[in-house]
């Protein structure tokens, strides 16, 4: 059967989704397959994204896309910061596709980050969070490459990246488990390990070095984040804030 192209876009998406996860590349079945995937992957919203993907595993039940129209309800998800949804669509890809590392590490994270010190499970959501974390680190470190056009400069930057968000996962769990030098040794090598660092990162760096009673190190992490003129005003605000709680801790050792 002859089918249109899905896209570039779409392809791009496809390969990036499944291939690095280990899988072969998904193919449509029919023509209105292919209308419903070009609906899924050319909307514009997450709710829109989550609607399309819903309406593709429902018409096209034996879909070749399952684990990526999945993928693709968990990010929007994130997107839209709906933390219940995210564990629902994160657990249904990794059912449909045990080894997508990059749904591990978007599970790692939230979990991390929505789990407070005095939870009753907190022990079990954090245990979880690391198990994902690393799982999803060691599988992108032999990752094979996701498409042929991607070069391996390319590609080894997009696996580092990928390992620094386990690191940084690993870093949120031990923040709330109060293991301050735990979570600075996390951040230091999630800003090691990156291609490109995330910003946060340093900014929670700084806050655990404050924590550590080390300003002259925060400070120093800190001065990083703020060299960027790019800097989202939010992490520029609170880096500043950690800063100047630096220098007040500095001025108290004197």
């Amino acid at each position: 059967m002859k089918l249109v192209s899905i896209g570039r876009v779409a392809v791009g998406v496809v390969l990036a989704a499944a291939l690095a996860m280990g899988q072969k590349q998904p193919q449509p079945k029919s023509q209105k397959e292919v209308e419903a995937l070009q609906a899924m992957f050319n909307a514009t919203t997450p709710d829109a994204r989550i609607t399309a993907a819903d309406d593709l595993l429902k018409k096209f039940a034996d879909t070749d896309f399952k684990a990526i129209a999945l993928y693709m309800q968990t990010i929007s998800a994130e997107e839209k910061g709906d933390y219940e949804k995210i564990l629902l669509y994160g657990e249904r890809t990794l059912e449909a596709n045990p080894k997508d590392y990059a749904v591990m590490l978007i599970m790692a994270r939230n979990i991390s980050a929505r789990t407070r010190e005095f939870d009753l499970d907190k022990e079990e959501k954090l245990g979880r969070a690391e198990k994902y974390a690393n799982e999803a680190m060691e599988l992108a470190k032999v990752a094979p490459k996701p498409r042929p056009d991607l070069d391996d400069a390319q590609w080894e930057a997009a696996r580092k990246d990928f390992v620094a968000q386990g690191h940084q996962a690993l870093a949120i769990a031990a923040t709330v488990r109060k293991k301050n030098d735990v979570a600075i040794q996390q951040y230091e090598l999630a800003i090691s390990s990156a291609a490109q660092v995330d910003p946060v990162d340093r900014v929670r760096l700084g806050a655990a070095y404050n924590t550590a009673g080390r300003p002259d190190d925060a400070i120093k992490v800190l001065d990083q984040a703020l060299a960027d003129p790019q800097l989202n005003p939010a992490i520029r605000n609170a880096a500043t804030n950690e800063k100047l709680k630096a220098a007040k801790l500095k001025e108290a050792k004197k």
